[in-house]
């Protein structure tokens, strides 16, 4: 199991990692989008100065207006070597714990997507959802099995 370093995902990890008898690998490309100067402010602070990203245009450079904000072609950048790393694991199942946002290129990294095509995708999922990814053993083609599933969260 890896998960990102950040709190939230931490104890979602141990919670995981104490069903299945495992500990996670923490790393810290697998956290949200930072927001530079945003971190630690109000909703508030950022939504009054948050630019969003054009229709058109570059979209993958787009900064958002906020100091230090990573791009949203930086942030790909760093999942996306992070799961370059985890897929080079000889492991049969991995769990990945992660983020919303950051999710999305996950999803997109497992199913090879250019990082220039990632624009505009974003594959929206609940708050403790489980994705499920998967290769198969013939083709080694490599299938999204189930996207955000909260079953496991009713009743």
């Amino acid at each position: 199991m890896i998960s990102s370093d950040l709190r939230r995902t931490r104890r979602t990890a141990q919670e995981i990692g104490g069903l299945l008898g495992v500990e996670a690998a923490l790393d810290p490309r697998l956290r949200e989008k930072s927001y530079g100067e945003a971190e630690g402010r109000p909703q508030e602070w950022l939504d009054k100065r948050f630019v969003p990203p054009p229709a058109t245009g570059d979209r993958m450079g787009h900064d958002e207006g906020i100091e230090g904000a990573e791009t949203r072609a930086e942030f790909a950048g760093r999942i996306y070597e992070a799961m370059d790393g985890i897929l080079r694991r000889p492991y049969e199942h991995q769990a990945i714990v992660t983020h919303g946002f950051a999710l999305t290129f996950v999803v997109a990294a497992w199913i090879g997507m250019p990082i220039d095509s990632l624009g505009h995708v974003n594959f929206r999922v609940a708050s403790g959802s489980i994705t499920h990814l998967r290769e198969d053993d013939f083709f080694h083609n490599r299938q999204l099995v189930r996207l955000g599933d909260t079953r496991h969260l009713e009743g």
